[in-house]
Order: structure tokens, then C-alpha cells, then sequence
């Protein structure tokens, strides 16, 4: 077999957390206070204060910041990607090393090509993901550029609200696809240390999970998040 059992155990541990981890904090966003709703609640705050605003320039420039923020990770992703395929073309010599290594179990070439592939992959769903974003941001643009004409035009309270409603859901999302390719990052360092043996993945996941959690729901600047919005931590 390629993997051994301890191998496989580690493995599939590891996207248990990772995907398990992902639709939790999906699913608890909706019932309790963190990062993501507040975050959200806020986007929504914004978008209603530049339906009133004769100029945009600020938020336009706001919005170009994270964008570019956003495309840094994507080109440095690419960067990453040509570097795992140029070892992956000599797992031979990454075969020597991990053999050096006192607690590195015995590997094969084959073994360790295959986990170069996974990497692989994990980095190519990241740069989908922050691709994507950087696209919605994009989207986010045209939507603070068409306000204009909300305010120039004298439109009802009710379709501004509506219209603001919508941007902010739409620039909630981008920031969401953002997130998930920083997410991406956080277990892929992870990931590494399944090349130094598998219960060293099994305890890196598990502390990644510990670390997105604790800053998504007890971190203390979600608490001034909150205060923001006179929340207290922990309730609805």
C-alpha cells in the first residue's frame, strides 16, 4: 500500500478538521456572535452610510486596499505552487533528507510525491478561492459606483436601503472566499508536518482548529467588534 494505516488515519484527520471546521463555523456564524457576523452587520452599516455620501472616493479607495491585499496572496500562491512542482520533480533528493531526519519515519519517492500532489492541490483550491474574491471585489466596485446615482437621483429610502442591503451581501461574500483561502493557508502549513510524520498532522490540525476558533469566537478583538454595536460576547 501507499499509505499505511497510520498515514491514512492522519490524512483523512486532517481534511476532517479542515472541512468539519469549515461548515461549523458556517453553520454557528448564523447563531452566534463572531468574526463573520459582525463583520457582516457592519458591511451592511457601511453600504448605508454611502447611500447618503455625494462621494465615494474613500470607500472606493477602502475597497482597493483589501483588493489588493487579496491579489498579493493570489500571486504569492502561484508562487508557491511553482516551487512545490519544482520539488516535486526531484523527490529523490527530498527522499535523502527526510531520511536524515531522526524522527522521520522510512519514506519512498512514491510516498513523497504524493503528498507534494495533495499540497499541490490545496494550493490550487486557494488561488481559486482568492481569484474569486478578488473578482467579487471587483463586483463591489461597480456596486459603490452605481450609488452614485442613488443619491443623485433622489431614490426612495426603501430602494436605497434594498440596494445597499445587496452590496453589502455581495462584499460579505467576497470577504467570506477571501477567508476560506487564508483558511487554506493555516491548514497547508499544517499539512507540512505530515512530512515529518503523521502524528505530528494529527497534532498540527488539531492546534490549527484550536487557533481558528479561539480567534473567530474568543478573540479579543472580536470583543470590541461587538462593543461597537453595544453586543456583549457570547450572546445573541
Amino acid at each position: 500500500m501507499l499509505l499505511s494505516l497510520l498515514d491514512l488515519a492522519a490524512l483523512l484527520f486532517f481534511f476532517f478538521c479542515w472541512i468539519g471546521y469549515s461548515l461549523f463555523a458556517r453553520k454557528r456564524a448564523r447563531t452566534t456572535h463572531c468574526l463573520s457576523s459582525i463583520l457582516c452587520s457592519l458591511r451592511i452599516d457601511w453600504f448605508t452610510t454611502v447611500m447618503h455620501k455625494e462621494n465615494q472616493v474613500a470607500d472606493a479607495s477602502l475597497i482597493g486596499n483589501v483588493e489588493r491585499t487579496v491579489t498579493f496572496f493570489a500571486s504569492s500562491t502561484i508562487l508557491v505552487l511553482a516551487g512545490v512542482i519544482t520539488v516535486l520533480a526531484h523527490a529523490d533528493e527530498v527522499v535523502l533528507v527526510l531520511n536524515e531526519i531522526p524522527m522521520s519515519p522510512d519514506t519512498s519517492s512514491i510516498l513523497v510525491q504524493f503528498k507534494l500532489s495533495v499540497l499541490a492541490i490545496i494550493f490550487i483550491y486557494a488561488f481559486f478561492k482568492f481569484t474569486w474574491s478578488i473578482r467579487q471585489f471587483g463586483f463591489v466596485s461597480v456596486l459603490l459606483g452605481a450609488s452614485v446615482e442613488y443619491h443623485q437621483g433622489n431614490k426612495p429610502e426603501e430602494e436605497r436601503r434594498r440596494f445597499a442591503m445587496h452590496a453589502a451581501k455581495v462584499l460579505d461574500q467576497s470577504g467570506h472566499e477571501y477567508n476560506k483561502g487564508l483558511r487554506t493557508y493555516y491548514f497547508a502549513l499544517a499539512y507540512l508536518s505530515w512530512f515529518l510524520h503523521p502524528v505530528i498532522l494529527i497534532a498540527s490540525s488539531a492546534v490549527v482548529v484550536a487557533v481558528l476558533y479561539r480567534r473567530e469566537y474568543r478573540s479579543r478583538v472580536l470583543r470590541e467588534l461587538l462593543a461597537t454595536k453595544g453586543y456583549v460576547p457570547g450572546k445573541k
